[in-house]
């Protein structure tokens, strides 16, 4: 048996974009490519992983402390049945099977020893622990694929679960790199952003419900009608209204200037309250979201907030101030609202 190889895969916090991904694959309904900038998260999941013979093997500590373990013979259709039910092994079992069907690896074992990024809650952590069977079984078996292939067979692998993903969530194989992302049919642009000061990010917490295979299933339902207001007002905020702030963004974050980076974060939330949220009012209504978006005794320590992810209740996040004002609102949410917050530092990189 190999000796242990020990993988962190992060999470993924979309700052901008988010459902632009799999809008911009529909070439026939979209109005432009999709764009979106995305990094990764300082959370995520840690793991060894080591070869197996003809069996994948996974045990995980879930963030509630849960411990739970699967165990699947090499068949296919075993394999598949697991990836149908939605739940945290699906995506494994989804992404091991696609790379078992392509490349010659004999089986995997997983010990994902370690996870602080938080589930369903917006973050990828489907995206991640797809991202890191994919890099297992590259690393462990020699597969010499590029980040792109990684990225392109975990996506694929999520595709055989239940979730309606995009291409936006496997940037977490890049680490905790600003990207810009441009989705143009089954095409991938990824292109880094280079940065110019430091950007204090909070990530918290709502405590709520959000079904993301169901906010997923109603948007492409509606973006993919064939008339209609909501249909046409989806189609230009996920197109052109998208485009001119995702661009904007990034001109933001190259030159350091975070008070437009977070007026852009208001505008973006506004667009997407106006005119997306609609096509899923019972998961996108996000009372938890904006009764913290709109709380008073944090706003003049912030620059703006947004939804993150596929947006709903599960979580926000706000770009502060300083870090200082961040510390402050931390402290502010936590002690009013009981609400937890993770920290996420964007700033230029050492040389």
């Amino acid at each position: 048996m190999s000796d242990w190889l020990n993988l962190f895969v992060p999470g993924r916090l979309c700052l901008f974009g988010e459902h632009s991904d799999w809008a911009g694959a529909y070439l026939q309904f979209r109005e432009t490519p999709g764009y979106c900038i995305a990094v990764g998260t300082n959370q995520g999941i840690y793991a060894r992983v080591r070869q197996q013979e003809n069996q994948l093997i996974v045990r995980s500590i879930l963030p509630n402390n849960q411990q739970q373990s699967l165990s699947l013979p090499l068949e296919s259709e075993q394999l598949l049945a697991q990836a149908k039910k939605s739940d945290f092994w699906s995506y494994v079992a989804g992404t091991f099977h696609e790379i078992w069907h392509n490349y010659p690896i004999k089986g995997l074992e997983i010990d994902c020893y370690r996870m602080d990024l938080p589930l369903k809650k917006g973050l990828s952590s489907s995206a991640a622990i797809c991202v890191l069977v994919a890099q297992a079984c590259n690393q462990i078996y020699n597969l010499s694929l590029s980040k792109q292939q990684e990225m392109d067979l975990a996506y694929r692998g999520e595709t055989l679960t239940p979730s309606r993903c995009g291409r936006m969530d496997q940037i977490c194989a890049f680490g905790q790199i600003p990207t810009f992302l441009t989705f143009d049919g089954e095409a991938l642009e990824i292109e880094p952003i280079p940065l110019n000061g430091s950007f204090h990010y909070l990530i918290v917490d709502l405590q709520g419900q959000k079904d993301t295979v169901t906010i997923l299933r109603d948007l492409n339902a509606q973006f993919c009608s064939q008339k209609g207001e909501l249909t046409q007002g989806m189609r230009r905020a996920l197109g052109s209204l998208n485009q001119e702030i995702t661009t904007q963004a990034k001109q933001a974050l190259i030159a350091g200037n975070a008070e437009r980076l977070g007026e852009l974060m208001r505008e973006a939330q506004e667009i997407f309250d106006r005119l997306i949220a609609p096509a899923s009012p019972t998961e996108l209504q996000a009372p938890k979201l904006h009764h913290l978006l709109n709380y008073s005794p944090i706003q003049n320590l912030i620059w703006g907030g947004k939804g993150v992810g596929s947006q709903g209740d599960g979580t926000a996040q706000l770009l502060t101030r300083s870090a200082e004002a961040r510390t402050l609102t931390q402290s502010i949410i936590e002690k009013d609202l009981g609400l937890p917050c993770l920290n996420l530092t964007l700033q230029t990189s050492e040389k």
